[in-house]
């Protein structure tokens, strides 16, 4: 039950977070680093990226790779919390307290342990997780 509503809450979490890309695009620019090129492209790419793992989660068979994509986008967008920090880049033209920028560096890591463990670990076949347990058939 408890795995059902991680689940679910992750799914709307990055489903929206990843919409919110398409309807506020411009809320976003200022968080792409300089170095990187088109910056609306990447932000629409970005948003879909965290919209399709958001749905891949949903669906049982596609869970564990959705969880691994959605890792390597939070990953992906680790950059831009950085960019944010040295640059002290304003949120929706309102500043913000340093405290919040480095808060969100370590988030960065509970996000991708709250997909690790809810999508990719328990979406594991039993059989597999059988065959890795200590004394079961098949190990030494």
């Amino acid at each position: 039950m408890l795995q059902k509503i991680s689940i679910t809450v992750l799914a709307l979490f990055f489903t929206l977070a990843g919409a919110n890309h398409f309807f506020s695009p411009g809320t976003y620019l200022p968080l792409v680093p300089d170095y990187l090129p088109w910056h609306l492209p990447l932000i629409y790419l970005s948003g879909l990226a965290e919209m399709l793992g958001g749905i891949g989660i949903l669906i049982p068979r596609r869970r564990r790779l959705a969880g691994w994509w959605l890792i390597a986008v939070l990953v992906a967008v680790f950059p831009a919390n950085i960019h944010m920090l040295l640059h002290d880049v304003p949120l929706g033209g309102n500043h913000v307290p340093a405290w919040v920028f480095w808060a969100r560096l370590p988030l960065q890591g509970v996000m991708i342990l709250w997909v690790y463990g809810s999508c990719v670990m328990r979406s594991r076949p039993l059989t597999s997780l059988a065959k890795a347990a200590p004394g079961s058939q098949g190990n030494p």
